[in-house]
């Protein structure tokens, strides 16, 4: 089963960018789709966006609204999430989560590994 781990996040002022780093082991990262979620202090955790294995599938959460773009390299076995115009109540902490399937569903049930996690924090 494959392994993930979050990295990029941090403190990030109102309207800036951020690029979070979804990195794979012990499995075939290509061969999954890969999800983004986020949870915020007090709320559920949340859908933000899903790609498929090749990458030539994409989909993205209501609430985007044109500011989060995911991606993935699969020869670095990496998964990326773009957020741009950041703000305040985009803080939370982000997972990256991969599934055997072939459907991007907002579902966390069809994903069977996560990471742990990397807090966001948007100051204003």
């Amino acid at each position: 089963q494959v392994q993930l781990v979050e990295s990029g996040g941090g403190l990030v002022q109102t309207g800036g960018s951020l690029t979070l780093s979804c990195t794979a082991s012990g499995g075939t990262f290509g061969a999954t789709i890969m999800g983004w979620f986020r949870q915020a202090p007090g709320k559920q955790r949340e859908f933000v966006a899903a790609i498929s294995s090749s990458g030539n599938r994409r989909k993205y959460g209501d609430f985007v609204a044109g500011r989060f773009t995911i991606s993935r390299d699969n020869v670095r076995q990496v998964g990326y999430l773009r957020i741009d115009s950041l703000k305040s109540e985009d803080t939370a902490v982000y997972y990256c989560a991969s599934g055997p399937g072939t459907t991007l569903s907002a579902r966390p049930a069809i994903y069977d590994t996560w990471g742990r996690g990397t807090q966001v924090t948007v100051s204003s």
